[in-house]
C-alpha cells in the first residue's frame, strides 16, 4: 500500500469531509482550508519519509551486495526502528497521525469522537486510495510478463513501465 502524491488532495478532502459529516470534529468554515492543508501535510510527510527509507534501503542493498528482492525486508526493519508504518502497517500509522493532528491543531475547534471511531471512518478511505498500488503493480506485471522476474532487465523495465502507468493516471 502506498500514498501517491497525485492522490493526496483528493484523500485530504475526503478525509476532512467524512470527519465533519460523521460529526467527529467541528471546524469553523473559515478554517476548512487550513485543516485540509494540515491533513495534506501529514500525507506529504509520510511520502517523504517513505522515500527516505526506500533510499536508505537501496543504499544498504548496494553496500552489502544483496539482491534487490531484499529491499522490502530492509525497509520494514528501517521503518520499525524509526516507529514508522509501511506496507500493511501504513493505514494504522497514517490514521494515528491524522487523529493526533486533529487533537493538536488549532484549526479544529472540537473533536467529539473517540480515537477508535475516527479510525473506523479514516481507514476505509485510506485503504481505498492506497490500494491503487496493487492495481498498478498488476497492470505493470501484465505489460512485462515476457521478462523473468528478479532479473536486472525485469527490474529496469518494471520501473520504467510503472512510471509510464503512473504518469498516464496522473499519480506522480
Amino acid at each position: 500500500m502506498k500514498v501517491y502524491i497525485g492522490r493526496i488532495p483528493a484523500m485530504s478532502h475526503e478525509i476532512l469531509d467524512s470527519m465533519i459529516n460523521g460529526e467527529h470534529i467541528e471546524v469553523l468554515p473559515e478554517m476548512l482550508g487550513e485543516v485540509e492543508l494540515d491533513i495534506t501535510s501529514v500525507l506529504r510527510e509520510y511520502v517523504r519519509v517513505e522515500r527516505d527509507i526506500t533510499d536508505r534501503g537501496r543504499d544498504m542493498i548496494a553496500d552489502q551486495g544483496l539482491p534487490y528482492n531484499h529491499l522490502f525486508k530492509i525497509k520494514k526493519r528501517l521503518a520499525a526502528d524509526s516507529g514508522f508504518g509501511i506496507g500493511d502497517d501504513s493505514i494504522d500509522y497514517l490514521s494515528t497521525q491524522i487523529i493526533e493532528l486533529m487533537l493538536h491543531t488549532r484549526h479544529v475547534d472540537e473533536v467529539f469522537s473517540e480515537d477508535h471511531e475516527i479510525r473506523k471512518t479514516i481507514r476505509p478511505m485510506l485503504r481505498r486510495h492506497m490500494a491503487m498500488d496493487s492495481e498498478l503493480d498488476m497492470e505493470v506485471r501484465n505489460r512485462i510478463k515476457n521478462l523473468q522476474e528478479g532479473t536486472s532487465d525485469w527490474e529496469v523495465e518494471y520501473k520504467k513501465v510503472m512510471e509510464q502507468v503512473k504518469s498516464a493516471q496522473k499519480l506522480t
